[in-house]
């Protein structure tokens, strides 16, 4: 929000608080600053002039020569604005001045004539092109009265002050506003703010015989204030107001228009005025749209209304979308003779999926869906009346409609100085307290206990929690000393927590480093992984509201998260990486989603390097199930998944259970992520693993006995895999073989086509005895029987 601090000095004086020091107490309390400027930092040496004569150009139709009187001297200026004329005051550029951009301007020739300056425009003062008048869009800038002649235009205008923008947290719709900013300054100061003057009442009421107000819904309007004013006189507004607007970052439109912006920035709250003459008989009613009902608004577009948004109407016709915008049909025109001055109070929700729906967001939208006190409309409708009567703009007609349906309930809440020191961690005494919570106009009854009565409008503040926020933020959070959170529990991790650190460890030790992606992604993820159109993973979660197309579903699987950082890292010179994730990922229980889905935690690894491969992918696995406790696990070849080389690819099973899948990417899913050099990924179902993992590990004495070696090398065919030779080793040698472990595989001219060597290192202990050669080479031969007869095995 834009603040333009002489505007705030009307309701608190801070003359005596430097700019910067009033900046950095603000961020103390709450209010974050975003920048400011000030125009007197971009311009020099603009001056207020009178043009006295002008006459034509003789060598250019669109430019003409003026004689302008700055004060001291007369200068001849040429120019091609069109709405200059004789007795016109106007900000003038003299020789050596610096406008906007900081371009400097210098004496010089326009088509032949001498040119000893320039007129200026409101945007080549610095001023928004959006928020320029339209009247002086493409045209000078033309005073409303008489100024000293060249005196500095910023003085003139007033308009030597900074302007600051402040971030205004969603939970205090108050401060969106030059007197929530002003109670801000005064309570953050110690100071006084005084409220705008308004409007008082002194005639008997007539008001009913122009207008009336119905409120059908009032689940979505809790108040509706109207005023008549007639004898309108539509024209632009004075120049203070005009500039006034444009420094808070609005367009001035006519002094009807301009005032209601006006006191609506002073309040935040929106206000409305309409053609009082094209309503029906003056009735006003408050209801929901019809559904698929067609309405043009102020801004000249058709929109598509539902039952569920709320408007204005009239007997016949629509007139407003509610709290968003008004309507064509009952804009205020220059024939505008008599209007009607709508200040009312709607339902935040109903304005915001209002106002997300129709694709319209407004200053008014913008400040109704974060909130807008019941108890503003009044004041700010005789407000609003106020600076008509002092603009001259319209007569007051007497008499107030208010439909108040349930009226207003004050917020109070109990609170103890005791509980506010122990969350502040301070030494605060109850007189400190009250006084504290009195300079936010936070009023203590002292009945039973300590009541704090809460002002209408901080809409944030229903709880004791609230309140300690308030006397921290003011007190001064840098006055609050550094202690130790007072804690009477014990803390400790969880077995699941212990499970992941773990696994985490694993990883880390195998320089693989950790990532975090976005759980939203984009449909065309899938695509590029080359998942099937009837694959599971196809049964997204969709978002109702995405960023975009790329974040417009919940993933289903991990891999194109991580394949899409690997990707990135290539892309950027970075060869050798290995990364991993731990995440979510979400299953929908049905389709169409009407309940929230299931969310499985899964663990995806991903590697791409000169030196890496399968197997160092393999080893990486194994490390991480080691680590876990978990043995009897195999792999088992996969052809048919299409992410994957089929060659390279390989599920990893536990007792029938599907643990993961892990190889090397498919060629052609490396093209779609642009990716020059081989990848390799594991997928894995972390759920399956956190059931799995034992810590239990128990104590195993180191053999006394010495172990037995034997090396077999035999010839199968390529269908046999190690796996199964291994199950036969194990089967076939009984409790006394230790391990085996294939060491070599061999293909060559020395071997017939279609057929491999295979070596393996079987070791034989036994836990009582030492093993005699006897004994071994028993077993050995029956492992070379069984080798042969069910697999056709042939000893080398």
């Amino acid at each position: 929000m834009r603040v333009p601090l002489q505007w705030i000095k009307e309701y608190v004086d801070f003359s005596n608080i430097e700019e910067r020091q009033l900046i950095d107490k603000l961020v103390l309390t709450g209010s974050n600053n975003e920048g400011s400027y000030n125009l007197k930092d971009d311009i020099e040496n603009i001056v207020v002039g009178k043009i006295t004569k002008i006459t034509s150009h003789p060598n250019a139709e669109k430019l003409c020569i003026c004689q302008v009187d700055v004060g001291n001297e007369v200068l001849q200026i040429v120019t091609g604005a069109t709405n200059v004329f004789e007795g016109a005051v106007i900000p003038v550029a003299i020789h050596g001045a610096i406008i906007a951009g900081k371009i400097k301007i210098k004496k010089g020739k326009l088509r032949g004539e001498v040119s000893n300056g320039m007129l200026c425009s409101l945007e080549e003062m610095g001023f928004e092109s959006s928020n320029i008048p339209k009247e002086f869009d493409d045209g000078i800038l033309i005073l409303d009265r008489e100024y000293p002649l060249g005196m500095n235009i910023l003085e003139a205008l007033d308009l030597d002050q900074s302007v600051v923008e402040f971030e205004i947290t969603p939970n205090r719709p108050d401060c969106l506003s030059m007197v929530g900013m002003a109670r801000e300054i005064a309570a953050s100061f110690d100071l006084k703010a005084e409220l705008p003057k308004v409007y008082v009442e002194n005639n008997a009421s007539v008001i009913d015989q122009y207008a009336s107000v119905e409120i059908k819904d009032s689940d979505l309007c809790s108040r509706y204030v109207a005023k008549v004013v007639t004898d309108i006189k539509v024209e632009p507004s004075p120049m203070w107001l005009q500039l006034r607007l444009m420094q808070a970052g609005m367009r001035p439109i006519n002094n009807i228009v301009d005032i209601t912006n006006y006191v609506m920035l002073e309040y935040g709250q929106p206000i409305h005025a309409f053609d009082l003459d094209s309503l029906s008989n003056g009735i006003v009613i408050v209801k929901r749209a019809g559904e698929g009902e067609l309405f043009e608004t102020l801004d000249g577009k058709e929109r598509i209304l539902t039952s569920e948004m709320l408007v204005i109407a009239d007997e016949k016709k629509t007139i407003g979308i509610a709290g968003v915008m008004g309507g064509a049909n009952t804009e205020i025109k220059e024939t505008t003779k008599k209007v009607l001055i709508e200040v009312a109070s709607f339902d935040k929700s109903s304005i915001r999926k209002t106002s997300k729906e129709l694709g319209l967001r407004t200053e008014a939208s913008s400040r109704f869906e974060k909130g807008v006190s019941n108890v503003l409309p009044m004041e700010v409708v005789n407000r609003v009346c106020y600076l008509i009567e002092q603009l001259k703009a319209g007569v007051i007609l007497p008499g107030t409609i208010d439909v108040y349906p349930n009226g207003e309930k004050q917020v109070k809440i109990p609170y103890t100085v005791e509980g506010i020191n122990r969350v502040i961690g301070s030494e605060l005494v109850e007189s400190q307290v009250i006084e504290i919570l009195a300079k936010l106009d936070i009023k203590t009854e002292k009945e039973e206990g300590l009541t704090a009565v809460v002002p209408h409008y901080r809409l944030d503040l229903s709880k004791e929690i609230d309140l300690v926020e308030e006397v921290a933020r003011i007190y001064g959070y840098d006055k609050i000393k550094m202690t130790l959170p007072k804690l009477n529990v014990w803390g400790a991790k969880t077995n699941a927590q212990l499970i992941k650190d773990r696994v985490k460890f694993e990883l880390l030790a195998n320089g693989v480093d950790e990532i975090l992606s976005y759980s939203f992604v984009s449909k065309k993820d899938l695509d590029k992984i080359n998942v099937s159109e009837t694959s599971m993973l196809r049964q997204q979660v969709e978002l109702i509201n995405p960023l975009g197309e790329e974040f417009s579903v919940m993933r289903s699987t991990m891999v194109p998260n991580v394949l899409e950082v690997l990707a990135r890292n290539n892309n950027r010179k970075n060869k050798n990486v290995k990364i991993f994730e731990i995440g979510s990922i979400f299953v929908p229980k049905e389709t169409p989603v009407v309940s929230l889905p299931i969310e499985k935690e899964a663990m995806v690894v991903g590697m791409i390097g000169e030196h890496e491969d399968f197997f160092t992918l393999k080893g990486i696995v194994e490390s991480v199930l080691k680590g876990l406790g978990i043995t009897d696990y195999y792999f088992e070849k996969e052809t048919n998944h299409p992410t994957y080389h089929k060659g390279r690819c390989a599920n990893i099973i536990w007792n029938g259970h599907v643990l993961g899948i892990m190889g090397e990417i498919h060629p052609h899913v490396l093209e779609n992520y642009d990716l020059s050099e081989r990848a390799y990924v594991a997928d894995l179902d972390y759920n399956i693993l956190l059931q799995l993992a034992r810590e239990d590990k128990k104590y195993k004495a180191i053999p006394k006995y010495p172990a037995v070696e034997r090396d077999i090398a035999v010839l199968v065919s390529d269908e046999i895999t190690s796996m199964q030779i291994e199950n036969i080793v194990k089967e076939t040698a009984g409790h006394l073989l230790e391990s085996v472990k294939m060491f070599d595989m061999y293909k060559g001219k020395q071997i017939t086509e279609g057929y491999k060597s295979v070596a393996y290192e079987l070791i034989f202990r036994a836990e009582d005895r030492t093993l005699i050669d006897e004994e071994v080479n028993k077993i050995f031969n029956k492992v070379l029987k069984a080798l042969e007869e069910k697999i056709g095995a042939q000893l080398r």
